[in-house]
């Protein structure tokens, strides 16, 4: 088992503003791991319900007689198949002096949950657990993370093709048990072409048409099983940035699986040599080392960008902070050099600095503002500012 501290401290922060927390992420990404660590490290009494258990489920028939009298921390476990508990927790987290703190476990966005933001609108606060990272498992482990990705029991896992299996069957749980649970009603033969085919687009400028011409379905049925699977932690959608240059700029967003395991599991990449020679091996390490830079540049979703324009300029991730623009590429090379289209994107978007994330080992300048980073580096690079 991987400590994930950095997680804990930051729930365990949450508890202490908030009656509610919740800690939200993908199924099997360790949200329950992580809950039992928080309590682990608390004093006073502690009080589980797993809803995916009927004799829990049971014990909420009556969720005001069931909680109210509890003090402590109570934590309820994939509160996905009981929204209806969220108006119960409203009243109680009102009450005063707060007897108790509710720490609530869910595979979904807050949307997908329905209930909770309406009901504890002010009284809830969220955090999202993505998996493991190079921070957590350390900067040794990049090829074994990056081809297994962050999920921890694909990780650990004892052998490459272990690890296979194990993702084989998340996605079949996820497709079959976990979506319907939700009450989506999309068959799982159709999710489970498009997510594949959506694979092949990783890293791509999303285009509804073309994947609406595929199904035989509107651009707006198609955008709607993106979105599924961005509420439910599979993808990222990676919105453009656009503002008045006087130049035609990309609108639509870039797609990005969050898991670069479960991506190279629909490619078809069981080892390092199949990811190797693998025709998407390019986008794949992108995917990869933007969702390390988004977590270790500990930026909100709201603040990543990337930016293209229409003459070819681009920039992989701008994370924009109030008046500061941080510029991140990644190039899967082991010495880059400054490109034309960096010198536009530095200029054009007033970039505080450029960095270059690449896989070779040496850090070095570029030029004034811009520096190549080891992407086993970057951690070490963004603390020391």
């Amino acid at each position: 088992m991987i400590l994930r501290a950095p997680h804990r401290r930051a729930v365990e922060g949450l508890l202490r503003d908030y009656p509610v927390v919740g800690i939200l992420g993908a199924r099997q990404i360790g949200k329950t791991t992580l809950a039992r660590q928080v309590a682990a490290a608390r004093a006073g009494s502690v009080h589980w319900f797993d809803l995916e258990s009927e004799h829990e489920v049971a014990r909420l028939d009556d969720p005001m007689g069931a909680l109210e009298a509890l003090h402590g921390l109570v934590v309820l476990d994939e509160v996905q198949h009981r929204p209806d508990i969220f108006p119960t927790l409203r009243v109680l987290a009102d009450r005063p002096r707060r007897p108790a703190r509710f720490l609530v476990l869910g595979s979904a966005s807050p949307r997908l949950l329905r209930q909770s933001s309406e009901s504890l609108a002010g009284r809830i606060a969220y955090h999202d657990l993505p998996g493991l990272s190079l921070e957590e498992t350390g900067p040794r482990s990049l090829d074994r993370l990056w081809l297994r990705g962050g999920y921890p029991r694909s990780f650990l896992a004892p052998s490459d093709e272990k690890s296979h299996r194990w993702r084989e069957e998340v996605i079949s749980a996820f497709l079959q048990h976990d979506l319907p649970e939700l009450g989506v009603g999309i068959p799982a033969r159709t999710l489970f072409r498009f997510w594949k085919m959506l694979a092949h687009y990783h890293g791509q400028v999303w285009n509804a048409s073309e994947f609406a011409r595929s199904f035989g379905v509107s651009d707006m049925t198609v955008r709607s099983y993106l979105d599924l699977l961005a509420a439910t932690f599979m993808i990222r959608t990676l919105p453009a940035w656009h503002e008045n240059l006087g130049k035609r700029q990309v609108k639509a967003p870039k797609v990005y699986f969050r898991d670069s395991g479960l991506l190279h599991w629909l490619i078809g990449a069981r080892t390092r040599d199949d990811l190797e020679h693998h025709p998407r091996v390019g986008a794949s390490w992108e995917g990869f080392a933007l969702e390390e830079t988004i977590r270790l540049s500990r930026a909100r979703p709201d603040e990543c960008h990337f930016w293209a324009t229409h003459n070819g300029a681009e920039l992989d991730l701008l994370v924009v902070r109030g008046r500061k623009r941080e510029g991140f590429e990644f190039k899967r090379a082991k010495s880059p050099g400054f490109t034309p289209s960096m010198r536009i994107a530095l200029a054009d978007l007033k970039l505080t600095q450029l960095i270059v994330v690449h896989s070779g080992p040496d850090t070095y300048a570029l030029s004034g503002r811009v520096r190549a980073v080891p992407l086993a580096r970057l951690a070490a690079f963004l603390r020391r500012g």
